[in-house]
């Protein structure tokens, strides 16, 4: 009777633990579109970027499927697709992602898909890692070069970040376009690293997050002129 008494604590302890904030992992199927809210968010006193957002089978997966048209705006929009009931400050964030450049698009879309953490309020603020798919096999070593991005919405674009502090807040990463892709987000404090399809090692640091020490909802994130999907979303607190 002692024994089964002690495995029947131990079961519960675990079971209690698992349900504690400090140990919880969330993983989202993303087979609809229940508990997500779609946001356009672009530059001050420019025209809102126009989203689509649905269901939809792609390579084997189905998944969120976000298209972003910001065709009369120029190509500053970007649009989220935010996890309403999200709270996030440090941990990890795993998502299975892949994008093209929208039907139609000009020739500057490369493919912009990633993930948004940390947002305040109703978007007035964010950050990201996102990949730009188009550049990962390029022919241009340059374009190469600039495969991986950070960025913090609305004061550090990428444009700024760029001419500031060049090579720091991006990176090569070997990606292709069209295919799923793992990316794996780890932030603790104010530092942050990214993680592409399973390596051992980051393709991107960032030691200084714009946002600092901070808290927010988490959300798929897709940037001009881009067609992307998403697939099994996954948020986990640290121990």
């Amino acid at each position: 009777m002692v024994c089964i008494s002690l495995m029947i604590m131990r079961d519960a302890a675990k079971a209690q633990e698992a349900r504690s904030p400090s140990h919880a992992v969330r993983s989202i199927a993303l087979d609809s579109l229940d508990g997500i809210e779609t946001k356009a968010v672009s530059e001050p006193g420019a025209e809102a970027v126009k989203i689509k957002a649905d269901i939809a089978a792609y390579n084997g997966r189905r998944a969120l499927h976000m298209l972003n048209d910001d065709s009369t705006m120029g190509s500053s929009g970007e649009s989220l697709a935010i996890v309403k009931d999200s709270s996030f400050k440090n941990g990890t964030i795993e998502c299975y992602v892949t994008g093209m450049p929208r039907q139609g698009s000009n020739s500057q879309s490369r493919g912009f898909v990633g993930i948004a953490f940390h947002i305040q309020g109703d978007g007035e603020k964010f950050e990201n890692f996102y990949l730009r798919f188009t550049n990962g096999r390029a022919d241009d070593q340059l374009r190469r070069n600039h495969s991986a991005q950070y960025s913090a919405f609305p004061d550090f674009p990428w444009s700024r970040l760029r001419q500031e502090s060049p090579g720091v807040y991006e990176s090569y990463v070997d990606i292709e376009e069209k295919s799923w892709t793992k990316i794996k987000i780890v932030v603790s404090g104010a530092k942050a690293k990214l993680y592409v399809n399973g390596a051992d090692q980051p393709c991107l640091i960032v030691n200084d997050l714009k946002l600092g020490e901070n808290q927010g909802r988490v959300a798929l994130w897709t940037g001009s002129d881009t067609e992307g999907y998403f697939s099994t979303l996954r948020i986990s607190k640290p121990e």
